[in-house]
């Protein structure tokens, strides 16, 4: 079956198996791997002898901590965007929030950025033991993109705007808990569970004999603190609630002083981004959803802030980006606007 060396396919008794073999750069996607992967899909959703895709990873750190950034970095500052490529991948997401037979994740380690668009669309997305999911884009200038606008809009107790502001990263506790992801399997029961994919065509049934109850989930222990917080009607809100609540001292205070230091590292633009983004994801399809963050990515790589948070993180790595502008009071609405501005005959265009 035809693979290439960093994104592995098989076809196994009912499963189709996805493997992406790059631990060397922490599984991140690249366009030859999500090419591939879409054109196996084709494949597989013709085949009825296929009931259900498995996508995995090799054992490692990670599933995959996103995508290469520093390639991004090193075009987009000579002026060639690849818009393409995010094309492609957006399309992808979608069509993975769609395919019409079980998408069965098996997610294990870091799960960031571009993984979690080739994961977390899926019918079943199985927590292992260490994962760690989080959308970090703002700390560099980014947004939270892959559908984040889609899945993020959807959690309750306002947990979507606030994982997409803080970047904080959840293990497998909370990503059941808040409906990230659909089961908890022990990661030493990972292989088992394979097994029972290839050999049952039921993948319900399948998936049922290994789920458990994961422990309890340490986030929603302040899920109270964040539905006050950022069910606020505006990003300004957002942070004047967080001040409140931190004159308000003890636990509440201790919390939200933690979670404004958090804020107050990102990239203001970005915040603002991610926060309408968030908002409006709710009422729109997964397509509405990519052909926005379509919209945003067009004009994020054309600006500045993005190539200034990929200086400070990974360049310089002096993690003291000079974001343009540096305050949220300073940031012109109209700025925001245009990010979500359509782009005439320049749209994403899905199937």
């Amino acid at each position: 079956m035809a693979s290439t060396q960093d994104i592995l396919f098989e076809h196994k008794g009912h499963a189709g198996l996805v493997t992406l073999n790059k631990p060397e750069t922490l599984n991140a996607v690249t366009d030859e791997m999500l090419t591939a992967l879409n054109a196996q899909l084709d494949i597989w959703e013709r085949n009825n002898t296929v009931k259900h895709v498995v996508i995995k990873a090799v054992e490692g750190r990670a599933f995959s901590a996103g995508g290469d950034i520093r390639h991004l970095y090193d075009t987009g500052t000579v002026g060639n965007f690849d818009f393409d490529f995010f094309a492609r991948e957006y399309a992808l997401n979608a069509r993975i929030r769609k395919f019409p037979k079980p998408y069965i994740a098996l997610v294990d380690g870091i799960v960031m950025g571009g993984g979690v668009g080739v994961s977390f669309h899926g019918s079943h997305r199985i927590a292992g033991d260490k994962i760690g999911f989080a959308m970090p884009e703002v700390g560099i200038g980014f947004f939270p993109d892959v559908g984040a606008s889609y899945f993020l809009s959807r959690l309750t107790h306002h947990m979507g705007p606030y994982l997409g502001l803080t970047g904080n990263r959840m293990k497998s506790s909370d990503c059941v808990a808040l409906g990230l992801a659909s089961h908890y399997v022990p990661s030493d029961r990972f292989a088992a569970l394979e097994d029972a994919l290839i050999t049952e065509p039921d993948a319900e049934l399948a998936i049922a004999g290994f789920a458990q109850q994961p422990e309890a989930a340490p986030y929603l222990a302040y899920a109270a603190y964040v539905e006050r917080a950022f069910s606020a009607p505006s990003l300004p809100d957002i942070f004047y609630e967080l001040n409140t609540m931190e004159d308000e001292g003890g636990d509440i205070g201790e919390w939200a002083t933690k979670t404004l230091a958090v804020l107050n590292g990102k990239s203001p633009t970005s915040l603002a981004i991610a926060f309408r983004q968030i908002r409006d994801g709710g009422a729109l399809d997964i397509d509405e959803c990519m052909k926005m963050e379509f919209r945003i990515l067009k004009r994020i790589l054309t600006g500045n802030e993005f190539y200034e948070g990929i200086r400070a993180a990974i360049i310089d790595k002096d993690n003291a980006p000079i974001w343009s502008p540096a305050a949220l009071a300073d940031v012109d609405p109209k700025d925001i606007d245009a990010h979500f501005a359509f782009l005439g005959n320049e749209e994403l265009q899905l199937p």
